[in-house]
């Protein structure tokens, strides 16, 4: 890997899980266990369009790695791998389909699989199958906040398109 290429994903991951870290600071105004903005998916969506994906999956690796480090809290990192697992994977399917004006459905959908990730998770940990009637909360509520930060990193790509190119290529 590039000097130049390795710093950009040290920069982006330094980015995202500065995100993460201020995110998990904020109360969510919906008291609903579990539930999150995932804000620092935004660089993830963001770069895996802009990069490709093995640097998308390089920056989600190192947030969920470095998030549970810093955060404190190792019993969440089951979670994050499997939930941001299947998010990133359906990005990635998504960016061969997608145009960069529509990053909007990867975000949505790239909730929905983490929300499926984590769901599978919590039922395998816990072996209570019963758990499966909170993924509609939890799919709804992944809709809006996919739709959120896949805007803002379809605003981020499509704003400083010629600017990323001289950055990142």
């Amino acid at each position: 890997m590039k000097t130049r290429k390795m710093v950009l994903l040290a920069l982006l991951s330094a980015i995202a899980l500065t995100i993460f870290m201020i995110e998990a600071q904020i109360p969510m105004p919906i008291p609903i266990p579990g539930i999150k903005l995932g804000l620092a998916n935004i660089v993830t969506v963001f770069t895996v369009f802009l990069l490709g994906p093995m640097s998308g999956i390089a920056v989600l690796l190192t947030r969920i790695f470095l998030g549970a480090v810093f955060a404190g809290n190792f019993s969440t990192i089951l979670y994050s791998l499997a939930g941001g697992g299947l998010a990133i994977l359906t990005t990635i399917l998504l960016r061969k389909v997608l145009k960069h004006n529509q990053l909007w459905i990867a975000g949505c959908m790239g909730a929905i699989a983490h929300s499926i990730g984590q769901m599978i998770v919590a039922i395998w940990v816990s072996g209570t199958p019963g758990l499966i009637v909170y993924l509609p909360v939890m799919i709804a509520t992944g809709i809006v906040t996919g739709l959120f930060t896949g805007l803002c990193a379809q605003f981020l790509l499509n704003r400083g398109n010629r600017f990323w190119k001289t950055i990142f290529r």
